[in-house]
């Protein structure tokens, strides 16, 4: 059975799906809610298919030839898209949900070759064949189909915002609400450009890092901090007893799984693991991003 959620309190349907096809899945078990524990296999929640046909898909062939698949992911993420150098284990929702396409194509986890793009290279490098295809808080938009073509949607964000656990702040029906507060995010983001633009009386503090912002979330020093949602459920689960997500979606961001332009078969079966599953995703989700208290929807795919 399909399980769905609600996005408390944040007012836009938020979320992912990817499954193995009847005849190649295997069946979810209870996940680690423990934030993205990279110990957490996911060979415990689903089977490598076995015996593959994408008849059609270059890409699908070009990976069968060279015995691995490669994927563009992000690193810096927590929750979502991260790398502990410590363990060099690679970890989050996001990274979860590459190795589960992986999984639906044939491919093992020792067949999978992960390669950090920066955002502004993503295009290029599938582009180029660097990759084949890329999972990374990857908004869908007009302007990268031209180069790009997208499955999914299977997360649905927007800006949103991270304050104190202990904070008075528990919605945010309208982003005045920060009045004479200060608000940290990236340097030169798309979300704090629109607080600096459209909110003069918040004050602004600005990092190369969020994980910047959050320390100083953590240690009083900025009242909010601001991005996209999905990133700051990340941190969220990361410090559940520091932070927390409140408000409304302000924008939104639809993410995607980047492929090579008109590669279709490709595209049509990731979509298809996108609507004939649920229960996969939901124990990815759980076991990453479940701590932070946010619950979620299942979209449709375009």
């Amino acid at each position: 059975m399909r399980r769905t959620r609600t996005l408390a309190g944040i007012g836009i349907a938020a979320t992912a799906l990817l499954a193995l096809t009847a005849c190649n899945s295997g069946t979810p078990s209870e996940p680690a809610t423990d934030g993205g524990d990279a110990s957490t296999e996911p060979s415990t929640w689903f089977e490598v298919a076995s015996d593959v046909q994408l008849e059609g898909s270059p890409t699908f062939d070009k990976m069968v030839d060279a015995g691995k698949v490669t994927i563009g992911v992000k690193e810096d993420q927590p929750n979502l898209g991260y790398l502990d150098v410590t363990t060099n284990e690679r970890a989050g929702f996001d990274i979860d949900i590459a190795r589960w396409i992986a999984a639906s194509l044939g491919f093992d986890e020792e067949q999978i070759e992960y390669k950090p793009i920066a955002s502004a290279n993503r295009e290029q490098a599938i582009v180029n064949g660097d990759i084949d295809y890329y999972v990374g808080t990857y908004s869908i938009t007009d302007k990268r189909k031209e180069q790009i073509d997208f499955a999914g949607p299977y997360f649905i964000t927007g800006q949103g915002f991270l304050v104190g656990a202990d904070s008075d702040i528990t919605d945010v029906k309208d982003v005045s609400d920060f009045d004479g507060k200060t608000v940290c995010s990236a340097t030169g983001s798309t979300p704090i450009q629109n607080i600096k633009e459209n909110y003069p009386d918040i004050k602004t503090e600005e990092y190369d890092l969020y994980s910047a912002c959050v320390e100083d979330l953590i240690n009083g020093k900025v009242d909010a901090v601001t991005t996209d949602q999905a990133i700051l459920i990340g941190y969220a689960a990361k410090y559940p007893d520091e932070v927390k997500v409140v408000g409304d979606l302000f924008t939104e961001e639809r993410y995607g799984v980047g492929l090579p332009k008109g590669d279709t078969v490709l595209l049509d079966h990731i979509n298809t693991l996108f609507t004939d599953g649920g229960d996969i995703w939901q124990a990815i989700f759980d076991k990453n991003l479940g701590s932070s208290g946010i619950e979620v929807e299942q979209p449709a795919v375009d």
